[in-house]
């Protein structure tokens, strides 16, 4: 098991204690609601399959089934969850497999500046490689020390602490290498191409030129 990746901490109050750091516009969420689009997806192990595709290093695509991807080096991070609905979940401990694994493993041909995560039903959601190559971007399989359940991502979710969380999909199945940018599912339909909610860059109105490609 690898060595956990901390928080970072926010500004002490008097006695020294963390306060809790919210990004603007948020508010603190006491549980975790289920939030998604589409219905719940049956597992199925013996399809299940990971894959990592499109401007590999090597050419080539990379693909795991479920055993060979949960014995991949095991990490936790912990974060908040930041729901662009304006609930923020504080200090969730996550477990799984670091994104900078897959990117060892399976690297990206060296002009990639952008990944598509894709999971069940063909949802997607676009990243700048920098964003999907943090330290703390993990394939999360646990939330504090137990398994997702189906309704949070079961087997498998992208857990990216700095954007908002609909940057990380439940239920994935694997990461495109992109030369270029592409909108995601959600980013198609008016959300921020980036999704800082430091800066709640929330939906494409917002967007600066560079932020992303057009609608």
């Amino acid at each position: 098991m690898g060595q956990p990746v901390g928080r970072e901490s926010g500004e002490r109050d008097s006695e020294g204690a963390a306060q809790p750091e919210l990004p603007p516009g948020q508010r603190v969420q006491r549980g975790w609601p289920v939030t998604h689009y589409g219905p719940v997806p049956k597992f199925r192990p013996e399809r299940w399959e990971f894959r990592v595709f499109g401007a590999t290093a090597d050419g080539g695509k990379h693909c795991w089934n479920h055993e060979e991807f949960t014995a991949l080096p095991y990490t936790t991070v912990v974060a908040d969850l930041h729901c662009v609905t304006k609930f923020s979940m504080l200090g969730a401990e996550w477990g799984g497999i670091p994104a900078r694994t897959i990117l060892d493993i399976a690297p990206p041909a060296p002009d990639v500046t952008h990944v598509m995560v894709w999971a069940e039903y063909g949802f997607s959601s676009n990243l700048r490689l920098s964003d999907f190559a943090s330290e703390r971007t993990l394939f999360a399989t646990h939330k504090d020390g137990e398994l997702l359940t189906a309704e949070h991502g079961f087997p498998l979710r992208l857990i990216v602490p700095h954007l908002y969380a609909w940057k990380g999909p439940k239920w994935v199945r694997g990461v495109e290498y992109m030369t270029a940018d592409r909108r995601g599912f959600w980013e198609e339909r008016g959300y921020h191409n980036i999704g800082d909610p430091w800066k709640e860059q929330r939906y494409s109105y917002q967007e600066e030129p560079e932020d992303g490609p057009g609608l």
